[in-house]
């Protein structure tokens, strides 16, 4: 599942702020790390399959990622680029396709390479058209039959944000004015209208969610603390657990969340949890200390 939120200067009065909440099988383990700058050689293995290296130095960037595979939930990189991703179920059923990109493959990706949002669009597009998206997003040691998806990313930089709603090849973008949701749904009306599977029960799981984000930015200015809470909240009025802060019970969990300040050259101010965020304390340092704070993370915050 997942929510991601972006509030821009026009909505904040302040730096852009993006928030999101991974939802995850209970007994999946997220941790935070530091992913260094690199120079990938001729190819790169991500989570299913190998691809073409990238050819200039990678950005460094903190990344949420599912222990057992390469890709990322969500996370931020240097440059002040921060991405987030969430499972969208549509017309075309992603079980009958090849073993692609993941949509947490695409994720890391765009931050590893792009400096803007706009770039980080083009990574994300581009990846999509060369080499699909395919295979399980779920650790096959909890689904041992898999459970491909589609995806949805929320994309921003310090000054301009994003949404790219897909389904398998195809997608659609959409610049974001001031602020903007996104849940499990295709949300981009074009797209929605043609794609958005017709029995998916977006007005029970997914709704809720996603008008109770719209409700939190359209209360100027938005605030750290005000997302900070939302990541917290039960009060979405979906199907039980089915909240912002995700507990049903042997289906899916919150199991990382992240709030971001987005300033360029380092300077990103980032809060970030793993586990529950209604049980666990958001911690608070710049990107610049990211790789410190990533190890201290990982021997010191609570598991889901």
């Amino acid at each position: 599942m997942c929510d991601v939120l972006v509030a821009l200067p026009a909505a904040t009065g302040g730096a852009t702020l993006f928030a999101k909440n991974s939802d995850r099988p209970p007994a999946e383990q997220q941790v935070y790390e530091w992913s260094a700058p690199r120079q990938d050689g001729r190819s790169l293995r991500v989570t299913h399959l190998e691809i073409a290296a990238h050819t200039a130095p990678t950005l460094g960037c903190l990344i949420s990622r599912p222990a057992w595979m390469w890709g990322a939930e969500h996370g931020v990189n240097e440059a002040g680029v921060a991405v987030g991703n969430t499972t969208v179920y549509t017309t075309l059923d992603p079980r009958g396709a090849a073993v692609g990109l993941t949509g947490m493959d695409l994720v890391r990706l765009a931050l590893e390479r792009a400096a803007t949002a706009a770039a980080a669009v083009e990574v994300i597009t581009s990846l999509i058209g060369c080499y699909g998206q395919g295979g399980s997003g779920h650790d096959p040691a909890l689904v041992p039959n898999g459970r491909p998806y589609w995806n949805a990313f929320l994309v921003a930089d310090p000054s301009a944000a994003f949404v790219v709603d897909t389904s398998g090849s195809e997608y659609a973008v959409e610049p974001v004015v001031a602020a903007r949701a996104i849940s499990n749904r295709t949300t981009i009306a074009g797209f929605d209208a043609v794609h958005r599977h017709p029995r998916q029960p977006v007005e029970r799981l997914v709704d809720p969610r996603w008008h109770a984000s719209q409700r939190v930015l359209a209360r100027r200015p938005v605030s750290v603390p005000d997302l900070q809470a939302h990541l917290r909240s039960h009060d979405s009025c979906g199907d039980p657990g089915w909240s912002v802060c995700m507990h049903v019970e042997g289906v899916e969990v919150t199991t990382s969340s992240m709030v971001a300040e987005l300033r360029p050259a380092g300077q990103s101010v980032v809060w970030a949890l793993t586990g529950s965020p209604c049980r666990g304390v958001y911690e608070q340092f710049r990107l610049a200390d990211a790789a410190a704070a990533a190890a201290a993370m990982a021997s010191g915050l609570p598991r889901p």
